[in-house]
């Protein structure tokens, strides 16, 4: 008698609308609890969009442009005093047929991005040399008021010297490899075996660029 009961307050739920509308409430929570995690996991980006190269002045220049969007974790980390770090570098290869390509050069930008809770700006610091601990010495910095222009500055890599004229191979083939990253290596110990879980901290592109003949003559 109790589970007909049971059946007759069903029934008579379903036929006023209650179990309906319960059914498109839950419907409707789950696809925003879907579309929010999705957000979030989609929220870190980085992508290679131009890499060129051009002879200037003899010397192999080259100009590199990136998406870079930072996911709210590592926002977070920055707001709450952690300073990041980026890495860029840029081999000249020359084509070996009988063994592994030869390395010709090698050069790299370090950037370390901060945030100032005193002045509630950011500040960028780039060098051509790792950083040493906490020292900045040998780096140019830079302010921003927002985290946008500082990112901005990594974004764009121009006029980057890789090698000499003299570097340069016009009987060979050589290609430039370029690569950047979030470089979790310089994060504190904690931070290093947290970021390795989270694909917001696992920022890296790399890309190869053919030298034209024009390039190396």
């Amino acid at each position: 008698m109790r589970w007909v009961n049971m059946m007759g307050f069903i029934t008579h739920g379903w036929k006023n609308g209650w179990f309906e509308s319960w059914i498109r409430a839950g419907c409707v929570l789950g696809a925003c609890l879907l579309t929010l995690t999705h957000a979030w996991g989609q929220s870190a980006t980085l992508e290679l969009t131009q890499l060129r190269a051009t002879r200037q002045d003899n010397a192999l220049i080259l100009n590199a442009q990136l998406k870079l969007e930072l996911g709210p974790v590592v926002e977070d980390a920055l707001v709450k005093g952690l300073a990041v770090h980026f890495m860029a570098e840029a081999e000249l290869m020359r084509d070996r047929w009988y063994w592994f390509d030869r390395k010709v050069g090698l050069v790299s930008r370090y950037y370390r991005l901060a945030f100032q809770p005193l002045t509630r700006r950011w500040r960028l610091n780039v060098s051509s040399e790792p950083f040493s601990g906490s020292s900045l010495a040998g780096s140019i910095s830079q302010n921003f008021e927002t985290l946008n222009e500082a990112l901005g500055v990594i974004q764009r890599q121009s006029n980057w010297k890789v090698a000499d004229a003299s570097e340069l191979n016009p009987e060979a083939r050589q290609y430039v490899l370029y690569r950047f990253k979030l470089d979790v290596s310089q994060l504190p110990r904690p931070f290093q075996i947290a970021a390795g879980n989270q694909a917001e901290w696992n920022l890296q592109v790399a890309s190869q660029l053919r030298l034209s003949s024009d390039m190396v003559r």
